[in-house]
């Protein structure tokens, strides 16, 4: 029986690639393919074992949110001074209209700031307003409902169309 094994250090002298195979693979991060994730894409070719057990669902196609989709979540921003300045306007489009207690404005994709000054009593639905704007409109003896949901708004402004 031996008392002594030799080292496996002594044991791979002459031995040309020392035990790690193809000598090129044990130089380092070099023969990993690139940082992090790199190389996983729809090609990959190499961390696919990784990715398929920790990562499922990380190839195919997942679905897309279209462009309107996006802008339309993103409020259009609209000046007090502007609004005073596109009243007319506002009320030809079907956006205004004339009641006995002032002017009602839908705005739904809007936001309002509190930039110049107005005159007329208005009623304005809109997706939000800053407090400045709140109270230039409520001294001129107005008020702003701001509402959450932008889609009930739109429907809503549909059907007064109609």
């Amino acid at each position: 029986m031996k008392i002594h094994k030799r080292d496996k250090r002594s044991r791979l002298r002459g031995a040309r690639r020392c035990g790690y195979g193809f000598g090129k693979k044990h130089r380092g991060k070099g023969s990993k393919g690139g940082k992090g994730m790199a190389g996983t894409g729809k090609r990959a070719g190499h961390k696919r074992n990784f990715i398929d057990k920790y990562m499922p669902g990380y190839f195919g196609k997942h679905g897309f949110k279209s462009l309107k989709q996006i802008n339309n979540l993103k409020p259009k921003i609209i000046n007090l001074s502007e609004i005073e300045e596109r009243l007319d306007n506002f009320i030809e489009k079907g956006l205004a209209k004339e009641t006995s207690s002032g002017i009602e404005l839908l705005l739904p994709d809007f936001k309002i700031l509190g930039k110049g000054e107005i005159k007329e009593k208005l009623i304005i639905k809109a997706m939000s307003a800053s407090s400045q704007a709140r109270e230039k409109i409520e001294k001129a003896g107005g008020k702003i409902i701001v509402e959450e949901n932008v889609d009930t708004l739109h429907a809503g402004a549909k059907e007064e169309a109609k």
